[in-house]
């Protein structure tokens, strides 16, 4: 027999038939062949990739929460697991995956928490440029202000602002969250923050995934700056895992750190953002003035920024100017920080005066740098 007598390839499903699988696709009830035409029907139609999703969700919730007992990075290495041998169809930004993970890490903390716990005191700590400054709440209240500022960023997707018609005029994260503080007096259950803040985080994940990758760039308003979307999930990711961490210190129960990877990405944020945070604390008299301005792009006085253990790595802060370029040339100090250390810093859970810090080089820029960390923390 000559010639090709496979005949044509049999022609996709329909529109229509596709959309009764979804459903089926929810539940992990299709063929292997079902859930290829499904899930590459899902990016080309926005209708059904939003009706999948709701219904993802609602299989969700046929499921028991789960204990505690297991490990909350289960779900992390079981998708990692299963991704290594499959790529999504629609994968989560590489910068939104920390985010991901410490909301998860979260939310498994708060399903085994009971109501007397989510009373449990937490004290807040930052530092505000000078000094070091704390605020007491509760458990309630750390979930309600990350929710609170976590709406910047559902704001600037689209979605609703969880503050509703509490929400301040102008944006910021003090301000955001002390208006939702005034609402949480309000309900008497201390847990009602904690569907809303999963809902949302879940939310953004979902948006920012199937946006792709043309939203990294989008500004989110934080009141006196401004963050690409990228940052500002990465921001996210920091700050929950920091009051994850004063949460699991209230309750007193033991807390992870990042994986090395998501680690990495924290750090580096914070180290890309010092520059710009040394020139705001001399515009506000807090730091001393440059010593030798360049023009922008050029290689200016540098700090080596080493960051050991987990997640670390080296970076080079442009000392004078943020629109210079920092170089190991013109490198005039060394700093060197274990990571863990670092991030309390940047966290504000310890002052510049307590960092152990290895230190070369011209002690006013190093000083100066530490300080600049610290600042970094906000409410």
């Amino acid at each position: 027999m000559t010639g090709d007598d496979t005949g044509p390839p049999p022609a996709a499903p329909s529109h229509k038939v596709l959309k009764s699988l979804l459903g089926a696709w929810a539940l992990a009830a299709c063929s292997s062949e079902e859930t290829a035409a499904v899930e590459a029907h899902l990016t080309d139609c926005a209708a059904c990739a939003e009706e999948a999703l709701r219904l993802r969700d609602a299989v969700g919730l046929l499921h028991p929460a789960d204990s505690l007992d297991l490990d909350p990075l289960l779900r992390s290495r079981v998708l990692e697991g299963c991704l290594g041998r499959r790529p999504p169809r629609i994968p989560v930004p590489e910068w939104a995956t920390p985010f991901d993970a410490e909301a998860a890490k979260l939310d498994a903390l708060l399903r085994d928490m009971g109501e007397s716990e989510w009373r449990a005191p937490v004290r807040l700590r930052w530092f505000d440029g000078r000094e070091p400054v704390e605020r007491d709440t509760t458990v309630a209240g750390v979930i309600g202000h990350l929710m609170a500022v976590d709406g910047m960023v559902a704001t600037s997707l689209g979605l609703p602002d969880p503050l509703g018609p509490a929400a301040p005029e102008h944006p910021g994260p003090r301000r955001r969250t002390e208006a939702y503080w005034r609402t949480l007096g309000e309900d008497p259950d201390p847990r009602a923050p904690h569907d809303p803040w999963r809902e949302q985080s879940q939310a953004l994940i979902r948006t920012a995934s199937f946006a792709g990758g043309g939203v990294a760039e989008l500004s989110v308003p934080y009141g006196k700056f401004d963050l690409a979307l990228r940052d500002a999930f990465l921001d996210r990711a920091f700050e929950t895992w920091v009051h994850a961490g004063d949460i699991a210190d209230a309750v007193d129960y033991p807390y992870k750190p990042p994986a090395a990877g998501h680690l990495h990405l924290l750090v580096d944020l914070a180290a890309r953002l010092l520059p710009t945070t040394l020139a705001q604390r001399r515009r506000d008299g807090l730091a001393a003035p440059p010593q030798q301005l360049v023009a922008a792009g050029a290689p200016g006085r540098s700090l080596h920024l080493e960051v050991e253990g987990s997640g670390g790595g080296d970076w080079y802060i442009a000392l004078d100017s943020p629109a210079a370029v920092g170089s190991p040339e013109c490198a005039v100090a060394h700093l060197a920080l274990d990571s863990d250390e670092f991030c309390q810093l940047a966290a504000g859970h310890i002052s510049p005066e307590e960092t152990a810090a290895g230190q070369t080089g011209e002690r006013e820029a190093i000083r100066e740098v530490l300080f600049a960390t610290a600042a970094l923390s906000r409410l």
